[in-house]
């Protein structure tokens, strides 16, 4: 694999294939544990993944310090050195985002996931100055999430491709099929486009018909022969294979998910710990499942088989 990447490499890379988040791992003081997570990620990049995203969402990035995220970034660029392209989380209010940007591309990181900023609402234009600012940080390619505080619209979007070359993606986490429908006739080829909203793959058959046919996959943090299964389900078009895992697995997850705000990072590493890859605590404001729902979570996991 090569280890220097271009922007557009970077977008060639986002076209194709399942991409992953993985989780962040604390010790039991909630502290983060590099070994951990370094044995981590060696366990999930020969399953298949075409990028990992390392300190996004489901790796708690919002709950993260100034001080351990460079570590988080070279752990993962280290360990998957020559297997598998790391994807940087960088988010929060713009000075922070273009600090956590400059400090991925310093560490080796392949480009960055642009998370959302802070709080706050903002029109177009405050939203374009803030990827912008982000984007002519630096060098290598960015990608934008579209969700929460930060919905842009495919006018802000024809603006900021247009004067920023290194913008080259676009993440949906908002679920607005109009929406995401005129994006895309609107940029077309100009982006790679990712499937982001939680448990993506519920979504992954309506958004390939979109002409998004990548996503990323929260359930690869431990049933990776699974998230890689109903990939290539919906890659092939395979619907009696889709069907089989939702009915048999994923609808009875939403159902767990679904109880408590903030169980889409919760209940995967609820997961990890299931399989035998536990990644500690999730830290305040989140909340672990209860031992009644792991319970559920555990016969869920146990018939779909090994993994």
């Amino acid at each position: 694999m090569q280890t220097s990447f271009t922007p557009q490499d970077l977008k060639q890379v986002m076209s194709e294939g399942l991409l992953s988040f993985p989780l962040t791992d604390f010790d039991a003081h909630g502290d983060f544990d590099a070994r951990a997570y370094a044995d981590r990620l060696e366990w999930l990049a020969p399953y298949g993944a075409t990028a990992l995203f390392a300190a996004g969402g489901t790796g708690e990035f919002f709950s993260l310090t100034g001080q351990e995220y460079p570590e988080i970034i070279r752990t993962a660029v280290q360990t998957c050195q020559g297997k598998v392209p790391i994807i940087a989380g960088a988010g929060g209010p713009t000075r922070f985002a273009i600090a956590c940007a400059q400090e991925a591309e310093r560490q080796g990181a392949h480009g960055i996931l642009l998370l959302p900023h802070y709080l706050t609402e903002a029109g177009q234009e405050g939203l374009m100055a803030h990827v912008e600012a982000v984007c002519k940080s630096v060098k290598f390619g960015v990608i934008v999430y579209n969700r929460n505080v930060c919905k842009l619209t495919p006018d802000s979007l024809a603006q900021l491709a247009e004067r920023n070359p290194n913008l080259i993606g676009f993440k949906d986490g908002v679920g607005d099929i109009e929406a995401m429908s005129s994006i895309y006739m609107r940029m077309g080829d100009r982006f790679a486009y990712l499937g982001g909203l939680p448990t993506a793959e519920v979504y992954a058959a309506a958004y390939k018909a979109l002409g998004t046919p990548v996503y990323s996959s929260a359930v690869f943090n431990f049933i990776p022969k699974t998230a890689m299964r109903f990939y290539e389900a919906v890659r092939d078009d395979d619907m009696a294979t889709q069907h089989e895992l939702l009915r048999g697995f994923f609808m009875p997850y939403l159902k767990i998910r679904n109880r408590t705000q903030g169980y889409a990072v919760s209940i995967v590493k609820a997961g990890a710990a299931l399989v035998g890859h536990p990644a500690g605590p999730v830290r305040p404001p989140l909340s672990d499942l209860k031992p009644a729902e792991m319970d559920e979570l555990n016969a869920l996991i146990e018939a779909l088989g090994p993994q």
